[in-house]
């Protein structure tokens, strides 16, 4: 068994520190020393010191800290499900980005500013080995590599900050004549701030205003600073279960298109697929925003499929700036609708080369006229700004309609809507019906109660803009639909429950009946639905059970042994069954049956894959 010896302090009010030595046979009683407010651990050739500045280390050794969601990584660790953690080891840097160089230079400082932002905003670790590793410092670190760094990079439990546990792993790694120096140390500031918006944030998957408020004075008397802010949200945002599943298959597609250097249209299919889920699941668009930014180059999209909107866009954008030598080129309808479209193929695409040359286009504008040039630029850049405004509004409004169940419009977004509608319609006629509806209709992914809210609210803001029905009529038209899905949903979760509880048949009609009556009664005492429940409504949640048992029982056995696409989708086509909902079943049916999950992932880009149980 090993020994451990293990000192734990605060340097001041922001960092705290727990120091480890690890041995099996650990004949030192100390291992540091303290000189006023600073501390240094020291082996022979090694020491780190911690003082009020900063940390100075010499000898052999590194940092590891768990990787944050979103952090600049190498693609290598994050196409490895298992790699789990930063490693950093002193004297070594790339070479042609790729290949590791270890020097023997590696003495430095650091401040804790830069060990917080470089690494983990919480926890960070700082090693050194004696005993064990011998020779040149370069070569101490090659061997440290060897013995540790596979370990160090896996370990569940540096995220965990489980010392003990950690420690026990790499023990045994190094040898009985060795022992391992671990100092760690927790920004308190940070941490508190992560365990105020972990708490908030996992309670029901968002924040009110007033919470996020409470959070913006937290880290104001923190001293929190915005980016880290927004890093430490955004990692336990990911974190949450609900949300992880669906943005590590995101980012797999992203890493698989980087490795064959080009997003295909089956692909961008499967991203659309759970961007649009992910609206249905409330997670975050910063989470996938995030890995756009860190994996989607603009080069991986084929030449045809950006050049021309790219193209016709930049032309647009730098003719505003002739306006500088006098020259008419201000934006006209037409220009307007040119963009407009342009952007809903870069939020198609998640292209942010479009957003990125507004970024260049606004920053040019803000430099002349800085330099006296006229203010006519401006409003013609502000021109385009406002519309596309309008346009993120519009599109945030419907997809939260379309997508997520229970959601309900209030008069006030629905005289926003209106507005942004007669602003759209100024400048072509029927381009508001073409750039928020006609896709969004054509969705797979749109579920039945997701038409019917979208398609009443198409043709109801049409009827409010020619007079035949007001915005009262349309709200409560709206409010008809969301309580029939809302009683639909908890049908088919009471129903589904009787049946596999106490039904052992429910195919005649005094059964059903009888089970209709009951669930009547039920919700009428528990305040869910007053009076009979519909009988169509109740014959279609029964229906859609018997659609989902043959699917699961016969036909999808059928599709995966086979891998016959045209079944499945011909099932998704004629059964009226929401897209969603199925794939849920068949991630299930999976999981029960230990099937890899990639077989119908294959399937549904048209891929043969073999089936693994």
């Amino acid at each position: 068994m090993h020994q451990e010896i293990r000192l734990h302090g605060h340097l001041d009010n922001t960092i705290e520190y727990y120091a480890t030595a690890a041995s099996y046979n650990l004949r030192q009683s100390y291992f540091y020393e303290q000189n006023g407010a600073s501390l240094r651990f020291f082996s022979p050739g090694n020491e780190l010191l911690l003082s009020p500045e900063g940390l100075e280390h010499r000898g052999n050794g590194g940092t590891f800290c768990e990787y944050m969601f979103g952090v600049d990584q190498p693609l290598s660790d994050m196409a490895k499900a298992e790699v789990r953690n930063r490693l950093v080891l002193f004297g070594a840097t790339y070479r042609n980005r790729h290949e590791l160089v270890f020097t023997d230079h590696t003495d430095g400082q650091l401040s804790y500013d830069r060990i917080f932002l470089d690494g983990h905003a919480v926890c960070n670790y700082f090693f050194f080995l004696s005993g064990s590793v011998s020779g040149r410092l370069s070569q101490q670190q090659q061997e440290i590599v060897r013995l540790l760094g596979k370990q160090l990079k896996r370990s569940p439990h540096v995220g965990h900050g489980d010392d003990s546990e950690l420690i026990g792993e790499l023990i045994g790694l190094i040898g009985h004549r060795s022992t391992l120096y671990l100092v760690k140390l927790i920004h308190k500031r940070h941490k508190a701030y992560q365990e105020a918006f972990a708490e908030l944030y996992f309670a029901s998957k968002a924040i009110e205003d007033a919470d996020f408020n409470q959070l913006k004075r937290l880290a104001a008397g923190l001293g929190i600073d915005r980016y880290q802010q927004e890093r430490i949200r955004i990692d336990v945002m990911y974190r949450h279960p609900d949300n992880r599943r669906i943005v590590d298959e995101y980012k797999n597609i992203l890493i698989d298109c980087n490795r064959r250097g080009h997003i295909g249209a089956a692909d961008n299919a499967r991203l659309t697929r759970l961007k649009t889920l992910s609206v249905r699941k409330k997670i975050p668009s910063a989470l996938f925003y995030t890995l756009d930014e860190m994996l989607r180059d603009d080069r991986l999209l084929h030449p045809d499929e950006k050049e021309d909107y790219l193209s016709e866009t930049r032309q647009i954008l730098e003719g505003i700036l002739l306006q500088d030598a006098q020259i008419d080129a201000g934006i006209t309808n037409e220009d307007m609708v040119k963009l407009l479209e342009a952007k809903k193929t870069a939020c198609e695409n998640r292209d942010h080369g479009f957003e990125q040359l507004l970024l260049e286009t606004g920053k040019i504008c803000d430099e002349r006229i800085r330099d006296g040039a006229d203010l006519s630029l401006l409003e013609s850049f502000s021109h385009i700004i406002t519309y596309f405004d309008r346009y993120d509004s519009v599109s945030t409004h419907i997809n939260r309609l379309a997508f997520m169940e229970g959601m309900r419009l209030s008069e006030e977004t629905i005289r926003s809507l209106l507005g942004n509608r007669n602003a759209f319609e100024q400048l072509e006629k029927g381009l508001f019906d073409r750039l928020f509806f006609a896709g969004i209709l054509g969705n797979a992914y749109l579920g039945r109660y997701g038409r019917k809210k979208v398609e009443l609210l198409r043709l109801g803001l049409a009827a409010i803009a020619d007079g035949s029905l007001t915005i009262r009529q349309l709200l409560e038209q709206e409010e008809e639909i969301a309580v029939e899905e809302q009683l639909y949903q908890r049908l088919l979760d009471q129903v589904k429950d009787r049946i596999r509880n106490l039904y052992s048949r429910y195919n005649t009609r005094a059964e059903q009946e009888a089970l209709r009556r009951e669930l009547s009664e039920e919700f009428g005492n528990k305040g869910i639905w007053q009076g009979e429940i519909p009988k169509k409504l109740f014959r279609d949640v029964l229906l859609n059970i018997k659609k989902e048992a043959i699917y699961l029982h016969s036909l999808l056995p059928q599709i995966i042994s086979g891998r016959n696409l045209a079944l499945r989708e011909d099932f998704l086509e004629n059964s009226g069954l929401d897209r969603f909902h199925v794939e849920e079943l068949e991630r299930e049916y999976c999981e029960q049956n230990r099937i890899d999950p990639e077989v119908l992932n294959n399937l549904r880009r048209g891929l043969n894959s073999e089936v693994r149980p």
